[in-house]
């Protein structure tokens, strides 16, 4: 049997020895919507729990549109095609795009080219959040006692908020899209680092396919929520990055509505655990980095058996990154038992320990294999990871390891798919 993982642009075909005892999960495939662009206008014409999006575009007030970076698979180009025509009464002048960067680096003028689509950088203003610079921040309130919302000034300062985004599972946040896009996407880095703090992180609601009561999630909501007049278009894609579903208008109603729609095609469930998971991070771009490929280990995570192995294929082609406050962490930690132990002294907490948080726990239940083209043995080492040349060779030498009648899970599209222990009656 061969299997293509989503790795990189082009896949990865693997192929598994007929003895082997395999089960494939994926999503539900659904198709394409049959006319992409026709669907998102009409979502934008005939929105959920609010007027058409024309109908509340300020007569000289400003409107800021936000969309993701360049980690995410968002057509945005399509999307910021057709929230501009129905902006058509506005001035570009009263327009501003903004890349929803949270603590990411900054896209370089070509990438913003190819994020945005041709011609919009020369048109509209252009704001990428700095997460670092407090004096482009303002203070919207308080999530809680001592929690201070800080968000992009500029976009406070619009009059509308245009969200867009795609939802898909999240492994601490429950599901992507929504407010988001707000926070993290436009907070300052105070905000940010309340919101993915160790105790959040670790909180037993903080997983896949959780929102409400999940401290990450609820927060990430009031933040959206205290910044003003709100119209969301988060869009669903399958595995060939194509839309199969459109959600627009009120934050809670069309968000839900997506949420509904990913959950009916994402969750799978399985009687008992597996001795080897095989993984990926969805392909590229979601796999561009190691710090994104964490989320499809946790995928794994969900359904290994304790002291089990998951093996990750994920392309990496900008590095860990290297120089990131994750890359240093696991390199200076030695070991997630010490990165776990280390968590509470770090005050305040340090930039993306949550990323390294999870991997520790992923660690400590399973060794986890990582086949990468871009990077070297020593990076994945220093990363805690074992790196191997070939997916294939390293299962057979698993199987061989734990007996023939290992267990083998394949998750193709990584985090896109939610596997769910069944709860065995007595």
């Amino acid at each position: 049997m061969e299997v293509r993982l989503a790795y990189g642009e082009g896949g990865l075909p693997v192929r598994f020895a007929d003895s082997c005892n395999v089960r494939v999960i994926e999503p539900i495939y659904i198709p394409r919507l049959p006319d992409e662009q026709r669907a998102v206008t009409d979502a934008l014409r005939h929105p959920v729990g609010l007027p058409p999006l024309k109908d509340l575009v300020p007569s000289k007030g400003r409107v800021g549109i936000i969309v993701n970076d360049i980690t995410r698979a968002t057509p945005t180009p399509l999307l910021l095609r057709c929230i501009i025509d129905e902006l058509n009464q506005a001035d570009p002048s009263q327009i501003i795009i903004f890349i929803a960067l949270g603590s990411h680096r900054p896209a370089t003028m070509d990438e913003l080219d190819s994020l945005l689509g041709p011609g919009i950088r020369d048109t509209y203003a252009i704001v990428q959040n700095d997460a670092f610079d407090r004096s482009t921040q303002v203070e919207i309130g308080e999530s809680a006692p001592g929690r201070r919302l800080w968000i992009n000034r500029q976009l406070i300062e619009c009059d509308l908020k245009i969200l867009t985004g795609f939802i898909e599972p999240h492994f601490f946040a429950g599901y992507s899209g929504g407010g988001k896009a707000i926070m993290p996407g436009m907070a300052g880095l105070e905000t940010i680092l309340n919101n993915h703090s160790a105790d959040y992180v670790a909180h037993p609601s903080a997983t896949w396919d959780v929102t409400r009561r999940n401290p990450i999630w609820e927060e990430t909501r009031t933040a959206a929520r205290a910044a003003g007049s709100i119209f969301l278009l988060n869009i669903t894609l399958n595995r060939d990055k194509q839309i199969t579903g459109v959600f627009a208008g009120d934050l809670d109603l069309a968000y839900s509505a997506g949420v509904a729609h990913v959950r009916r095609t994402a969750i799978v469930e399985v009687s008992d655990p597996f001795d080897i998971v095989v993984t990926t991070n969805s392909g590229f771009p979601l796999d561009r980095n190691l710090y994104q490929a964490v989320k499809g280990m946790s995928a794994a995570a969900r359904v290994v058996k304790p002291g089990g192995a998951i093996v990750i294929a994920a392309e990496c082609r900008d590095g860990v990154p290297d120089g990131s406050m994750y890359s240093q962490i696991l390199h200076e930690a030695g070991s997630p038992a010490a990165i776990l132990a280390q968590l509470p002294n770090w005050k305040p907490p340090k930039l993306e320990q949550w990323q390294a948080q999870v991997q520790a726990q992923i660690l400590m239940k399973a060794d986890v294999f990582l086949y990468s083209e871009y990077l070297s043995p020593e990076q994945v080492r220093e990363a805690l990871l074992v790196p191997i040349r070939s997916v294939e060779e390293t299962l057979q030498e698993l199987v061989t390891r734990i007996g023939a009648a290992a267990t083998i899970c394949v998750l193709p599209e990584g985090p896109q798919t939610i596997p769910v222990l069944c709860q065995h009656s007595e």
